[in-house]
């Protein structure tokens, strides 16, 4: 006899329904075909996982839901009229074998997909600092879709609130951008005053060193990149440090640099927290078994906007650059 085969525990949110929404018209006419070429800033994130944000809204008892998914998703219509390039898709550029841009034409669209999350987990218990399973939230972001989509968007409905998933390719937008167009959605759900509209020109960023081909070749494998949803047993959680807590960092690093005859280094509150990231990280990821003298990598994108030559505006739609990787040795907080 074959051995029984475990039954797969039932899904925790159904789809209701999935939908396109497209930019709508401005001032009567909808957004030109458009092609925004990718820059060396944007390219290294080509073959990255998409960037997955939730974010929780408690409701009032009697809301009435239908209303309210029907406003999102005209309210996103509206948005999209302002970042139509969201609504395109990434290909390679027509001639080129390593030029890539962000294509819009008219019919394009983002999907917009209504989910109900199951059982009795309510939007507070899910929303909170204390571990997690990642297993519960995952779901609530939803896939990008195949074919050079660069957004897709979900509004999951669970008891006492809802949940909206954003998933976003980072080479079409960094974090700074996606949260102006959510407040763009925003505005246009509620009736609020239009934010700036986005600086859709990438042509000021200017490329005179030829880093493009530098970045293009640097940039990671899609099989480097990959990342499961699906991680069971692992757990989500918020740790919240204290000016006690960061200063303990410091003062222990500054006790180490004394012990060493080494003049105190510089250790801001930023240096001082990644130190103790990173060391937590290390000491977890020995506990799981790796060796221990395995290189550990710490990489961090930064808005570099205002730092340009002339300084490209805040509105700029594009990702921030990364910082070049460097690997340490597994280090305590006193060597971070």
């Amino acid at each position: 006899m074959a051995p029984a085969q475990q039954a797969s525990p039932p899904p925790i949110l159904t789809v209701l329904a999935t939908t396109l929404v497209a930019p709508s018209p401005s001032a009567g006419a909808a957004p030109p075909e458009s092609s925004l070429p990718l820059t060396f800033f944007d390219v290294f994130w080509l073959n990255l996982p998409p960037v997955e944000r939730v974010f929780f809204y408690r409701l009032a008892a009697d809301a009435d839901i239908p209303t309210i998914l029907s406003n999102l998703k005209t309210s996103l219509a509206k948005a999209l009229s302002a970042y139509y390039p969201l609504a395109g898709r990434l290909r390679l550029t027509p001639g080129t074998a390593d030029r890539y841009e962000i294509h819009y034409q008219p019919g394009d669209a983002v999907t917009f997909t209504v989910a109900e999350y199951h059982g009795d987990v309510d939007v507070d218990e899910l929303a909170v600092d204390r571990p997690r399973e990642i297993t519960r939230i995952a779901p609530l972001a939803p896939p990008l879709p195949k074919g050079g989509a660069v957004l897709a968007l979900q509004a999951t409905v669970m008891r006492r609130g809802l949940a909206i998933g954003m998933a976003v390719h980072h080479a079409a937008c960094d974090g700074a951008t996606s949260t102006r167009f959510l407040h763009a959605w925003a505005a246009a759900s509620t009736g609020a005053i239009e934010p700036p509209r986005p600086v859709i020109d990438r042509t000021l960023v200017k490329d005179p060193t030829g880093l493009y081909d530098v970045f293009v070749k640097a940039k990671p494998t899609a099989g480097e990149m990959d990342r499961v949803k699906t991680w069971e047993h692992r757990l989500l959680a918020t740790f919240t440090l204290s000016n006690e807590d960061i200063q303990r960092v410091k003062d222990v690093i500054a006790s180490e640099a004394e012990r060493r005859g080494a003049p105190p280094p510089r250790c801001s509150s930023l240096v001082a927290t990644f130190g103790f990231m990173w060391s937590c990280h290390q000491r977890a990821k020995d506990d799981v078994g790796s060796t221990g003298g395995d290189p550990t990598y710490l990489l961090f994108p930064v808005d570099h906007r205002s730092r340009m030559k002339p300084p490209v505006p805040d509105e700029y739609l594009a990702p921030a650059p990364p910082l070049p990787r460097r690997p340490r040795r597994p280090c305590h907080p006193a060597a971070a």
